[in-house]
């Protein structure tokens, strides 16, 4: 995520903490704090997918690859 967009999110939450949001400015953050969770997601998944675990039979599996592809709730 940029740069620019964390800092508008921080902007806003101290904002809201001094004096309140107008409505746009909440929508606005609702929407900057949705993006950064969606991307906090997709970078944890990305470095999770690039784990390598020995299993006890001296096998190494991928967790990208053996957990990766499953869809939530599985």
């Amino acid at each position: 995520m940029e740069q620019a967009k964390i800092q508008r999110i921080n902007e806003l939450a101290r904002k809201s903490k001094a004096e309140g949001l107008t409505e746009a400015e909440s929508r606005e953050q609702q929407i900057l704090r949705r993006e950064y969770i969606d991307s906090f997601k997709r970078n944890l998944t990305a470095q999770l997918n690039q784990i390598d675990i020995q299993e006890k039979d001296g096998t190494i599996v991928n967790l990208g690859e053996k957990f990766g592809n499953q869809k939530k709730g599985n």
